[in-house]
């Protein structure tokens, strides 16, 4: 009785192990899978160092700003379209929900 309980645990690893071993041949032979992830990870890099330009960029384009959400980034909008372009990156600080950590944050990326 102990020899087998102690078989049930190996033999239960062991079929894991292949099971991982071959999940892990599917990627290493799948470089498309392998790289979609990469793809992934580097897209979302690129939008949260992308440079925005506040006057022609759509509410989901801002929101990809650090701290601006999609609210916050309609109110940017709807003050645009009300007074007209941004001249300054202070002018930002005129819509609402707009602070200046939150200038701060993105001030290397915005553009006018």
């Amino acid at each position: 009785m102990f020899l087998q309980s102690q078989q049930t645990p190996i033999s239960t690893l062991i079929n894991h192990g292949c099971r991982l071993a071959a999940l892990l041949g599917v990627l290493a032979l799948n470089p498309v899978l392998a790289n979609a992830e990469a793809g992934a990870k580097s897209t979302v890099a690129e939008r949260q160092t992308a440079e925005v330009n506040v006057n022609t960029a759509a509410a989901e384009t801002l929101a990809q700003l650090n701290g601006i959400g999609l609210a916050k980034a309609k109110a940017i909008v709807d003050y645009r379209e009300k007074f007209g372009r941004f001249r300054t990156l202070e002018d930002l600080l005129a819509v609402e929900g707009i602070g200046k950590a939150t200038l701060a944050k993105n001030r290397s990326r915005i553009r006018m």
